[in-house]
């Protein structure tokens, strides 16, 4: 490998040479040595109807925020279509509008969906008008508001200067659009007792950032300018909002019951096995959530006899590893907040690849609640307290679930911990405990940890934990030290990680333990002087794992080269050879096993993302080579359609093929998916995936009505079928109609 390592680091050099020549050449503004903006709002005086229409007379007395900068793809140059914002509030509400003009309106505007909370993080795949509020004037949180230009709605909370995102959280906000000659307008109100602030500081000031998206142009800008890499919730560079007066505070309190009717079917157990004593047939029930506001920065979530029935369905996933599958929480309930208590393999954003993220391991992982081998446990409730306090952040979680399938009542309980130290950084202890109830046999699990993580310059970052875990007679220890530099041309990281083989957090995840992972990476993101192009990252990485004693265990080079174009679309290229020692045999399938042995293979790779902000989009993969002593050959593509904001047509597969010396078999998913958005507050979405591998067909039907503000009604069918030729048909189907009602006090 020495030689195409070589010359991957020539290449990489020479490439990033030239593009430093080019952008010196062409550069206009640094965006992060230009000054931090400032503005202010005025009070209305007369009323504001949240039409989409910005006429009334509070906005023409408004001073327009028109200096938008661009972060891609002209970094530092002023943006190319012009934004109108403008601040208005009164004792109630917060209101902002923006005028979104177009030079060429004809040729319309990307949006994807009208669907509250629409997939995606940052409205990428979309043309919006983003805003970013720090309410406590922290530099590193903010409460985020993402609206495209049919309304809709994206709202959220991020912390620690965006490392958490939290898009589980939900506020009250009563939002507009229309479109134009012009182009689109936007006009949003956000009631005061929606956002959490210090109603004792008077006048009090704001961190505030506002970004446009317009999709055609991949183009982004942002009032408080940003670097390429940075996004909108980066707080620590944003302007400020001064001299709100004081602001009437309301008491914070939610409740939100709900009912629900369904009806269970489930498969008899196979023969041989023990009976799943679950109800069956027809049912009932009544519950609900509430959530008090009990200071500014304390808030306090109750939850009783709670429910999940409307989350999202998990996708099945093939697995060709000797290591466990990673699946994200979908629950509503678990979701909001859920930044406050991450704990792992986390990456900055903005920082280069770190080598490991929370899909290889988290000291806390909500799936470990209410939830057993994918089937929902019942949960009597739980709490949860978060909150700040200066510079510390808090969180507390209990939660109590019920004795079910012949398995013991649990409880589960969270504590986290973490102060902000220095200026990007900040320091943290959590602890997690699961323990029997209700029975003698006092089983438990426990877990500690301590973690670092720091933006230790502009482009340094640093992040870092120990976890120990213990158990009834056993324990084991975990811990992390991982550096990455990443300016505007050049990336690098190293990080060094271990697991115990008795490390065992039964509240989070571990994909493996019982070794020494050492990791690096080196590589260039230049703007490429390519018509198209917007970005080249050659780049070259190396993982070296070994068991305890010292023996390697794994080894992948990896040589790789991406490209971004203009358009959005991404190509990535990537050549891995790989050395995988096995002390124990594997069964990747049933009755198939990789036998004990010291495997050398290597393996090519190419994808295509194609521009998401297209009616039609779609990617596709190819990787082969070899697998232990076979071959394996996948296939993998999709495509997206979406002929108008109302409606988007998924469809993908995946094809895997492996070959071994006295056996072959093929491994294949295939998925569609169908969202109809009736208006914003009014959705069906259909989701169907089969795995041909496990012969399973899994069928998802949501109709989404909401019919006042954060309240819903659900119809929910789930069907889980066996469809191979001796299958046993229904495995499992669920029919749901839940209706909620929120009440604000």
């Amino acid at each position: 490998m020495r030689s195409p390592l070589l010359l991957a680091t020539v290449a990489t050099a020479v490439l990033a040479a030239l593009a430093r020549a080019q952008d010196n050449a062409a550069a206009i503004l640094d965006p992060e040595k230009m000054p931090r903006p400032e503005t202010r709002a005025i009070r209305a005086t007369s009323k504001i109807e949240i039409d989409g229409r910005v006429d009334e007379p509070a906005w023409r007395a408004a001073v327009p925020i028109t200096e938008f900068i661009q972060a891609q793809p002209s970094t530092g140059a002023p943006a190319t279509e012009r934004t109108e914002v403008r601040l208005v509030y009164d004792d109630a509400r917060l209101y902002i509008s923006a005028i979104c003009y177009d030079s060429d309106p004809r040729r319309g505007w990307i949006t994807k969906t009208i669907e509250r909370d629409y997939p995606g993080v940052i409205s990428e795949d979309m043309d919006a008008f983003g805003v970013g509020l720090d309410t406590f004037l922290d530099r590193r949180s903010s409460f985020l508001f993402l609206v495209n230009p049919r309304g809709g709605l994206k709202d959220g909370q991020t912390f620690n200067d965006g490392t958490s995102r939290d898009y589980g959280w939900d506020g009250i906000v009563d939002v507009k659009t229309t479109v134009h000659d012009s182009g689109w307008t936007v006009e949003m109100a956000i009631p005061w007792n929606t956002l959490r602030f210090d109603p004792t500081r008077a006048p009090q000031s704001w961190g505030v950032n506002f970004s446009r998206r317009v999709r055609r142009k991949n183009e982004v800008a942002y009032w408080a300018p940003l670097a390429r890499r940075d996004r909108i919730f980066l707080m620590s560079a944003a302007g400020t909002l001064l001299d709100l007066p004081r602001i009437p505070t309301a008491q914070n309190l939610w409740v939100k019951p709900f009912m629900l009717g369904r009806h269970v079917t489930l498969a008899p157990s196979p023969v041989g096995t023990t009976p799943v004593p679950i109800d069956t047939g027809y049912g009932a029930d009544a519950g609900g959530d509430v959530k008090w506001g009990i200071t500014p920065r304390t808030t306090l979530d109750l939850t009783f006899r709670t429910d999940f029935s409307d989350a999202d369905v998990d996708q099945e996933q093939v697995n060709l590893t000797r290591f466990p599958l990673f699946f994200p929480e979908q629950r509503e309930f678990f979701l909001e907040n859920s930044g406050t208590f991450t704990f792992g393999d986390v990456t900055a954003p903005g920082a280069p690849r770190s080598g490991a993220s929370l899909r290889d391991f988290t000291l806390f992982h909500s799936r470990t609640i209410g939830l057993r081998s994918g089937r929902p446990v019942p949960l009597w409730g739980g709490a949860r307290l978060t909150g700040r306090a200066e510079n510390l952040e808090f969180g507390l979680l209990d939660v109590q679930s019920q004795a079910f399938a012949g398995g013991a009542a649990e409880n589960f309980s969270v504590a986290r911990l973490r102060r902000n130290v220095l200026r990007n950084s900040d320091v943290g202890l959590l602890v997690t405990n699961r323990q029997t109830t209700g029975d003698t046999s006092d089983a438990y699990n426990r877990a500690l940890g301590a973690d670092l993580n720091m933006r230790a310059a502009q482009y340094l970052f640093l992040t870092s934990y120990v976890a120990l875990t213990r158990g009834p007679g056993t324990g084991g220890e975990a811990g992390r030290l991982a550096v990455g530099w990443r300016d505007r041309l050049w990336d690098a990281s190293g990080m060094l990680r271990y697991a115990g083989d008795d490390f065992n957090p039964g509240m989070g995840f571990v994909r493996r333990t019982g070794i020494r992972h050492w990791y690096g990476t080196f590589g260039a993101h230049p703007r490429a002087p390519v018509p198209g192009v917007l970005e080249i990252n050659p780049f070259a990485e190396a993982d070296y794992v070994t068991n305890l004693s010292g023996r390697r265990e794994t080894w992948d080079g990896t040589l790789g080269f991406g490209v971004t174009f203009r358009d959005g679309g991404v190509l990535n290229l990537r050549y891995d050879d790989r050395r995988e020692l096995l002390e124990q045999p594997f069964q990747v399938r049933t009755g198939i096993a990789i036998p004990v042995g010291d495997y050398h293979f290597r393996e090519a790779s190419a994808t295509y993302q194609a521009s998401e902000g297209r009616m039609l989009s779609g990617n596709l993969g190819v990787s082969g080579g070899g697998y232990y002593y076979g071959n394996r050959l996948t296939l993998n593509g999709g495509v997206n359609w979406q002929p108008n904001y109302h409606i988007t047509l998924d469809a993908s597969a995946q094809h895997n093929a492996v070959s071994l010396p006295d056996t072959s078999f093929t491994a294949d998913l295939y998925t569609a998916r169908v969202k109809y958005a009736y208006s914003t507050t009014l959705y069906f979405g259909a989701f169907v995936q089969y795995n041909a591998d496990a012969d399973q067909l899994v069928t998802n039907l949501r109709l989404n009505f909401i019919h006042a503000p954060l309240s819903d009604v659900f119809l929910v069918f789930t069907e889980r079928r066996d469809v191979s030729p001796a299958g046993r048909g229904v495995l499992e189907r669920f029919v749901t109609a839940k209706v909620t009602k929120l009440f604000a006090f």
